[in-house]
């Protein structure tokens, strides 16, 4: 006996290959409904099924929902991010209806208060599930599976980068235009911050022989679901075009989004489309997906873990529908647990390889992991790990470290003193004052912003070429060879040599540092800085302590 699955959207980019996915299972009988009844019919016509027009936005809904008796109702359509005043409409009606309801959706907001729904649902006795697809279906489940063992998870790194040729709807171009410039909000160091749409690109080699693509900063539920779920001091996500053309020409396009001008770039979504469609030959059929965490094991070793999705011949369009295929397969199987949620981690990735080999896709999955290369624990060559806890934490730096604490701070008095202090940004004098440090890694390196009641100078810390060499700090033009020494509990900066603009600093002229960081009885990091120079004398000495200020607990 078959049993009726209602898809929405089911001619569209994905609702289309959910359909001839699911028209695959015997026990399925796929009702094949969008707003296009005509659509529908040469769709069921081609490959199978029952048409029907259906509007989510039509008064009797929930009656034509009722009147078709389905299991399930998938919505395919989108985008979500344009569901009105009422977005939960259509799940309301199928739980009326006693069907079991999941969505394709990439929308943060949408995804994330699904919810809302939960108690009508465990009333029902029906499964009700957002997200059903790449994000936060399929990313959540390698997540899960790629943080086992993680004591301390520091960053989660999600990036999907289609091919230029994969077919984009109306509903998803409306959704990468609805983006562009935007605020978007980010769980960075264990705190939310802000970034803009589109923005801060970095380059990703997914295939072998191919040149990086560019992936931007865009909006995700991961970015609301995953800092709480899977308590990551740091939750990113991107994703990418693959002609740079393209990619360069939205960044251009979102400045007026940027300066308040315009409110989004949806308006041009028609025109977009058509010139993405005249495009098309100059890029290629492959696309996939790039999952990265990193951490900290208990025993404080740091790791990274990969794991990658790559997709050819076009079949990166199959990925978004794969984990509704897994999804409606448990519920079919009697596997479902009623209330609403996210859909996070509702299946493992076996499973979904599982899926990928009964699909009979050109996908491939590769996984791998490897030590996680901490800048201080290189150029120390491994004394760091004699070195008190209190130290050693304050150096593990995988994405964004925060810390707080107190501190004095003194400067020099000579004129010549005043004038290095003023041009290197120190923090005036004081008895008494709030210090932070931020530390952010940038590729190997390591940039540290430090404030003073407020007064903030940065410095830019980078490998000194090898293992045990130290480490290089830059001051604007200025840069300094510190030789990394640890001994009976503290660690010391002596500095070795000296260049400005790229010159090397007479001996003469190179500063002095005392500078070492210890342990206080009340088992806080110490820190305490001393720079002189021969012609100046002392120039700035400043110390205190440090806790941290990003605890992942505190969402």
């Amino acid at each position: 006996m078959t049993r009726p699955v209602l898809v929405i959207g089911g001619t569209g980019v994905f609702g289309s290959r959910l359909c001839i996915a699911l028209l695959r299972e015997p026990q399925v009988e796929v009702i094949v409904a969008g707003r296009d009844r005509a659509a529908a019919e040469r769709f069921a016509a081609r490959h199978g099924g029952r048409a029907e027009r259906l509007d989510r936005d039509a008064p009797d809904l929930e009656a034509r929902i009722a009147a078709l008796r389905p299991v399930a109702v998938i919505d395919a359509a989108g985008p979500f991010q344009a569901y009105g005043a009422d977005p939960y409409r259509l799940a309301r009606a199928a739980v009326a209806a006693g069907a079991h309801y999941l969505d394709l959706s990439d929308d943060a907001a949408f995804t994330a208060g699904i919810g809302a729904l939960d108690v009508p649902a465990r009333a029902a006795g029906v499964q009700v599930l957002s997200g059903v697809s790449s994000v936060p279906a399929l990313s959540s489940a390698v997540v899960e599976h790629l943080c086992r063992g993680i004591d301390d998870l520091h960053l989660i790194d999600i990036a999907i980068l289609p091919g230029n040729r994969a077919p984009r709807g109306v509903s998803v171009v409306r959704a990468i235009l609805a983006q562009a410039g935007q605020r978007i909000r980010l769980w960075r160091g264990s705190r939310w911050t802000e970034g803009r749409g589109w923005d801060q690109p970095v380059g990703i080699a997914l295939f072998a022989g191919e040149r990086a693509r560019w992936a931007s900063l865009i909006g995700a539920p991961d970015l609301l679901l995953f800092p709480e779920r899977f308590r990551a001091r740091s939750v990113v996500f991107r994703a990418g075009l693959e002609l740079r053309l393209m990619r360069g020409g939205l960044w251009f396009l979102s400045l007026p989004v940027r300066a308040g001008l315009v409110r989004n770039l949806v308006p041009l979504g028609a025109a977009l489309r058509w010139i993405a469609a005249r495009l098309e030959p100059f890029g290629s059929d492959r696309g996939g997906m790039q999952v990265v965490v990193a951490g900290i094991m208990p025993g404080g070793d740091a790791v990274q873990r990969e794991w990658r999705l790559r997709a050819g011949a076009g079949d990166g369009p199959q990925v978004p529908t794969l984990p509704a295929r897994i999804v409606l397969r448990q519920l079919l199987g009697g596997g479902a647990r009623p209330g609403a949620r996210p859909c996070l981690a509702e299946f493992g990735v076996p499973a979904f390889a599982a899926e990928l080999a009964r699909s009979s896709i050109d996908i491939t999955l590769e996984e791998e992991g490897a030590r996680f290369p901490l800048l201080f624990a290189e150029a120390l060559g491994g004394s760091l790990a004699a070195l008190p806890e209190p130290i050693r934490a304050l150096h593990r730096v995988i994405d964004l470290r925060r810390w707080a604490g107190r501190a004095e701070v003194v400067r020099g008095q000579g004129r010549l003193a005043r004038l290095i202090g003023w041009a290197m940004g120190f923090p005036p004098a004081t008895q008494d004052c709030a210090v932070s440090v931020e530390m952010q890694r940038r590729g190997a390196g390591e940039v540290w912003t430090r404030s003073f009641a407020g007064r903030r100078f940065r410095s830019h810390l980078t490998p000194a070429g090898g293992q045990g060499r130290g480490i290089v700090e830059r001051f604007g033009p200025l840069s300094f060879h510190i030789g990394l020494t640890a001994h009976a509990g503290r660690l010391a900066y002596p500095v070795l040599s000296g260049r400005i603009l790229g010159l090397p600093l007479p001996r003469l002229l190179l500063p002095v540092s005392e500078t070492l960081e210890g342990v206080d009885a009340q088992g806080r990091a110490t820190f305490d800085v001393a720079l002189s120079h021969p012609l100046s004398g002392p120039i700035v000495r400043y110390r205190g302590w440090l806790v941290p200020d990003d605890d992942p607990l505190s969402l």
